[in-house]
């Protein structure tokens, strides 16, 4: 590998600039020493895990179409489809859907429902390039696009918030699910489906679906006859899908420029091919988090972006490297526990946050700044030679000189300005910055075993649930009282005790009639009594 292990080089900063977009990298404040570089770089002595060159190496013969999720047994095709996806018969299909619900009047808005890719990465597209308030905007304000909401939890309280501000006899829905199965996707879309009954409104008509062909929702959409469907590649996972069909549709909705979005993510991905550790982004940021760390996640990875319209992205960031990089085992199967926890908001909000920790507190984290340099507008403040932004630019810059002082370790991330190629940049830096880490300490960065162990373990508390129900529809004795163990061994479920008092404590609180019975509950003892009263 042509790899420059020069030290001096990415220590002395800005250590990696683009001159064609104004992207600029410098990890010098990370403090990188000779002995980490070779411990990347350096030969395999204990074959323990692949050092950087075969990392190069793994990500060539992912982008020539290996399985490189062989628990699922997938390729993983996210960085080869986005270069020819803008130029593909699916991308104008997806315009074209997009131009005519602009110029349907009867759509004014739309609800995106999906969870986790299929919703945060839509979500910072569309807070980054329409900005917070676009909803707020006039119809012409908005040139004639419509509002866009998101649905992404399995919350009541987000079905009756988004209802309050949608009428759905104006609003399209769009339900995105890869496997058409995902239960939090497939509860939104029950609720939906029935407040648009109650409301007299026809939901088939106004229904769009993105999911892979032949799935449940593919099927039920079909069936229903819903206005559009959309496919979705099953080697695209959720979170590295924004690029492509699940970020197109609802960014196209908006009117944002997706081809520019994606032809950048595009560009990003060239210059993270280089066969060169100072020459590549990606490889830079992998190696100074893996030094950081101690190939082992020791440090937290703190993301702060200096831009209120970026401040989502520590929350997209969240998923996309920690549900890749957390993992139990590696590729040979051996215990290893590995993870990078990331947290975030945005400055200089969060010098009056949790800085002052980072300042003066643990050293236990890297922190990463991303400066957009253009500023939204010349605000002058009080001596006239300043801007808000000039301001704004002083904060980070203080910061960081402060943080180095005390040799906390520093990225710098600078970009002209917030925009769909920009934007497209980062992603695609952070997705290649990822599976080349993920390939530094030999795990799967594209399964997800441990969110199948919660769901799992959730299809477990709802069969007790079904039989605390069943139990209390069929009782035809007097009114029980009691504590929730009494309850529960009176009900079968004497080793779900625990449980058993979580969800009579939901049914009391709601109200809920099972069967003609209701749930009370009063505190006594130190501890809830629960009474079943009704028929």
């Amino acid at each position: 590998m042509t790899l420059n292990s020069d030290v001096a080089a990415l220590r002395a900063g800005p250590t990696y600039i683009d001159p064609k977009t104004g992207f600029t990298l410098d990890i010098s404040g990370m403090d990188i020493t000779r002995k980490d570089i070779l411990r990347m770089v350096g030969p395999r002595e204990d074959h323990e895990f692949p050092r950087l060159e075969s990392a190069h190496l793994e990500m060539k013969r992912l982008e020539a179409g290996d399985i490189k999720n062989p628990d699922e047994n997938r390729q993983v095709t996210h960085f080869t489809d986005r270069q020819t996806y803008p130029d593909s018969e699916l991308f104008q299909r997806v315009r074209q859907f997009a131009d005519g619900i602009r110029a349907d009047h009867e759509i004014d808005a739309v609800i995106v429902n999906g969870i986790g890719g299929s919703a945060l990465g839509p979500q910072l597209l569309q807070f980054a390039i329409r900005g917070p308030y676009w909803n707020e905007l006039s119809s012409a304000v908005r040139s004639g696009w419509p509002r866009i909401y998101f649905l992404d939890n399995t919350d009541a309280a987000g079905v009756v918030d988004v209802l309050a501000a949608a009428e759905p006899a104006h609003t399209l829905t769009v339900t995105i699910s890869k496997s058409g199965a995902t239960q939090e996707t497939r509860n939104n879309l029950i609720a939906l489906e029935k407040a648009y009954a109650d409301a007299g409104a026809e939901f088939a008509a106004n229904a769009a679906a993105i999911t892979m062909a032949g799935s449940e929702l593919d099927r039920h959409a079909r069936e229903q006859n819903w206005r559009e469907i959309f496919p979705m590649a099953e080697s695209i996972g959720g979170r590295t899908s924004v690029t492509n069909i699940v970020g197109h549709v609802p960014a196209a909705l908006a009117g944002i420029d997706f081809a520019k979005f994606v032809r950048a993510a595009a560009y990003m991905d060239k210059l993270t091919r280089v066969h060169d550790l100072v020459g590549n982004p990606a490889y830079q940021l992998a190696a100074s988090w893996y030094a950081a760390g101690n190939g082992r996640g020791d440090r937290n990875m703190v993301v702060v972006p200096y831009s209120d319209r970026l401040v989502l992205l520590a929350r997209y960031l969240q998923q996309l490297v920690m549900e890749s990089l957390g993992k139990e085992t590696d590729l040979n199967g051996r215990m290893v526990n590995q993870g990078l926890t990331v947290y975030g908001n945005k400055g200089g909000t969060d010098a009056h946050a949790y800085i002052q920790q980072l300042q003066d507190g643990r050293d236990d984290f890297f922190i990463t700044f991303i400066e957009p340099l253009a500023d939204a507008a010349g605000i002058v403040m009080e001596d006239p030679r300043l801007t808000m932004g000039d301001y704004l630019h002083a904060f980070k810059s203080g910061l960081t000189a402060a943080l180095r002082r005390k040799q906390r370790k520093v990225i710098d991330i600078v970009i002209n300005r917030v925009d769909e190629e920009n934007l497209g940049m980062l992603v695609a830096l952070y997705e290649r910055a990822v599976a080349v880490y993920a390939e530094l300490i030999a795990v799967n960065a594209f399964n997800q075993p441990g969110v199948q162990a919660y769901k799992k373990a959730s299809r477990q508390v709802n069969d007790v649930s079904r039989q605390l129900q069943d139990w209390m529809a069929s009782t035809g004795r007097p009114p029980l009282s009691g504590t929730a163990a009494f309850l529960a061994e009176e009900a079968g479920l004497a080793g779900e005790a625990a449980e058993v008092a979580r969800i009579l404590a939901k049914f009391a609180v709601n109200h809920r009639q099972i069967n003609g019975k209701t749930v009370s509950r009063v505190y006594r003892a130190r501890e809830w009594e629960y009474s079943i009263s009704g028929e």
